[in-house]
């Protein structure tokens, strides 16, 4: 699988505003996929985070009173996480909306596929960055073991170096191993 081909799988219209009925907060997320064999950027929440602590998961976070919409939402968040720049133009899809588990977040999740990335560098919201090469790591796909898991809907897990991504990353995940089988 090469970036190009990549391109128009994951391609799709874009509306950056969802309803909500209150139940859940908005949030948004950007999957980042890059370089000629497709890497996929993850981040590790630090530990001492009130919401997913330690957890494995794309630049994002919640809607702000300043964002216009979830994808200026995505766009900042992306920025300030992980300082990389990325324009609307440059976001090629969206995916279906993912519920968290215990903090409340209805996350709406962007697409960008681009060549290349400049370094990044986290900010005090991100413990590291992954670099991951996304064929192998859709590979790692198993069925969430724990019971607990699975009461707001179906649940993955993949697994990086010995890490787990599990939650609404992983459902996420799953929508793009959707996409890409043929």
């Amino acid at each position: 699988m090469l970036l190009d081909d990549l391109k128009p799988i994951l391609s799709s219209p874009i509306n950056p505003m969802i309803k909500t009925d209150g139940r859940y907060k908005l949030a948004s997320v950007l999957v980042v996929i890059y370089g000629k064999e497709p890497i996929i950027i993850m981040t590790e929440k630090p530990k001492d985070m009130k919401f997913h602590a330690g957890e494995i998961s794309f630049p994002g976070g919640k809607l702000d009173v300043e964002d216009s919409d979830l994808l200026q939402t995505a766009l900042r968040e992306t920025s300030e996480e992980i300082g990389l720049e990325i324009t609307k133009e440059q976001v090629t899809g969206q995916l279906e909306p993912v519920v968290t588990l215990n903090s409340g977040f209805l996350i709406l999740p962007f697409v960008s596929v681009i060549d290349e990335i400049p370094t990044l560098a986290a900010n005090s919201e991100v413990e590291k960055i992954f670099h991951i090469k996304l064929e192998p790591f859709l590979k790692t796909m198993a069925n969430d073991p724990n019971p607990s898991h699975n009461i707001i809907q179906e649940m993955y897990t993949f697994e990086y170096q010995n890490q787990i991504v599990w939650g609404a990353s992983a459902r996420i995940l799953r929508q793009i191993q959707s996409l890409l089988k043929p």
